[in-house]
């Protein structure tokens, strides 16, 4: 398959190709040298919450938290 490419740069790939490869409009390629070749690689989508897993560890209970915030429960 050949593609051209613009005076910006850009290159479509092949309908057949993305189809066979599943690449979609928005779809990361990650392009490499190797030997005078121009390999395109397709990103691995990461499943949504992986990006923010990890991020709100807490070594405290939630309880600790909320006394940290209102400070120590008042006695009648």
């Amino acid at each position: 398959m050949k593609a051209v490419v613009s005076e910006k740069g850009q290159v479509t790939i092949p309908k057949q190709l993305r189809d066979r490869l599943g690449i979609r409009p928005g779809e990361v390629l990650e392009f490499e040298e190797d030997a005078g070749r121009l390999i395109a690689v397709k990103q691995q989508r990461r499943a949504p919450l992986d990006s923010v897993y990890g991020i709100l560890r807490v070594a405290k209970t939630t309880d600790e938290l909320i006394t940290e915030l209102r400070g120590p429960a008042a006695l009648p």
